[in-house]
Parts: C-alpha cells; sequence; structure tokens
C-alpha cells in the first residue's frame, strides 16, 4: 500500500478535526456526529482511524486525571 498524498494526509486530518470538534461541542453524543464520522472514516486509511480514535481516548483520559475528575473503577480500587 503506497502512502496517502500531502493532499490524502490534509483531507484526512481535517475531517479527523471537523469530527473531534463535533465531539467536543456535543459532550461526545456520536450520533450528533455521524455524518462527519463518516466523512472522517472516508478520508482516512483505516489504521489511521484506529490510532487516531486511540489517541482521543488518551487525550481525554489525561485530561481528566489532570483536572483531577478521573475516578477509579472499583475493582482497579480494591487492587
Amino acid at each position: 500500500m503506497a502512502a496517502p498524498s500531502m493532499k490524502e494526509r490534509q483531507a484526512c486530518w481535517g475531517a479527523r478535526d471537523e469530527y473531534w470538534r463535533c465531539l467536543d461541542e456535543n459532550a461526545e453524543d456520536a450520533s450528533r456526529c455521524e455524518k462527519l464520522r463518516s466523512s472522517f472514516e472516508s478520508s482516512c486509511p483505516q489504521q489511521w482511524i484506529k490510532y487516531f480514535d486511540k489517541r482521543r481516548d488518551y487525550l481525554k483520559f489525561k485530561e481528566k486525571f489532570e483536572a483531577g475528575q478521573f475516578q477509579p473503577s472499583k475493582t482497579t480500587a480494591k487492587s
């Protein structure tokens, strides 16, 4: 598989940024961002989508952790 061209990368990143912005503006309600998610998925290679999804999860966790809002699960707290 050939690497995406510069235009393809920019289209992917733009679609990702629009989708993430929608999630931020709609309190993580993915149902309101379905069209942008479809655009994101059609603009990016599958591996990139997996990476970006994991990256967003990590960044949201880190944001909560640093703000002191992270609550460990009950099973984690017991160990």
